[in-house]
């Protein structure tokens, strides 16, 4: 993970604009419906904070998780908000959101499991499992194609990510597969798989 955050890090000036310029409900549409009306929200790789703001906006708690310094320095002066809360912490482990405990109605993977390797989402997925309330959900975007070459990926599989899941108590209950919003990623080939999960039986 450190290779991949050093690289967003080195990009992060050039990213932020990009990523300021998209619309969380249009990313989010393939999902969107599934989505609690309110509640805490856990978002992983927050990113410059669009997706959080967008939540806090519609009456959400955010605890935004971003290890990259560049974006949460841009996401907490550009979004502002008593309703976010910032923090420093990493997959698969996140060791800083469970030592602060409690349960979250939405967790959210947007643009980030394509960096897990093989072995780190099998050691995620379990602790991600544990972070959820009763009855919430977690939305992963898994993305198929290439990625930039100083910010390593691994090729997207939404099979083993359902497989992960569903062993750590998790039932599926959406899978859509869609191209990218993004003109350049659409340009290369990359499409995604959002697949959206609960907790409940």
């Amino acid at each position: 993970m450190q290779d991949v955050i050093a690289g967003y890090a080195a990009d992060a000036a050039e990213l932020i604009n990009r990523y300021e310029a998209l619309s969380t409900a249009d990313l989010l549409s393939p999902v969107i419906d599934l989505l609690p009306r309110k509640g805490r929200v856990l978002d992983l790789g927050a990113g410059t904070g669009r997706d959080a703001a967008w939540f806090a906006a519609n009456d959400f708690q955010v605890l935004a998780v971003e290890p990259v310094a560049g974006f949460r320095d841009a996401g907490a002066r550009l979004h502002p908000s008593p309703r976010i809360d910032w923090l420093d912490d990493r997959l698969p482990d996140l060791a800083a959101v469970r030592k602060r405990g409690g349960a979250f109605d939405l967790v959210l993977l947007s643009g980030v499991w394509q960096h897990l390797d093989s072995d780190q989402r099998k050691r995620a997925m379990p602790v991600i499992a544990t972070l959820l309330a009763s009855s919430g959900i977690l939305v992963v975007s898994v993305r198929h194609g290439p990625g930039a070459p100083n910010r390593p990926c691994f090729e997207g599989n939404a099979e083993e990510a359902i497989s992960l899941a569903e062993a750590a108590g998790l039932r599926l209950v959406r899978r859509r597969y869609v191209a990218s919003i993004q003109e350049r990623n659409r340009r290369v080939g990359v499409t995604w798989t959002w697949l959206a999960f609960t907790s409940s039986a």
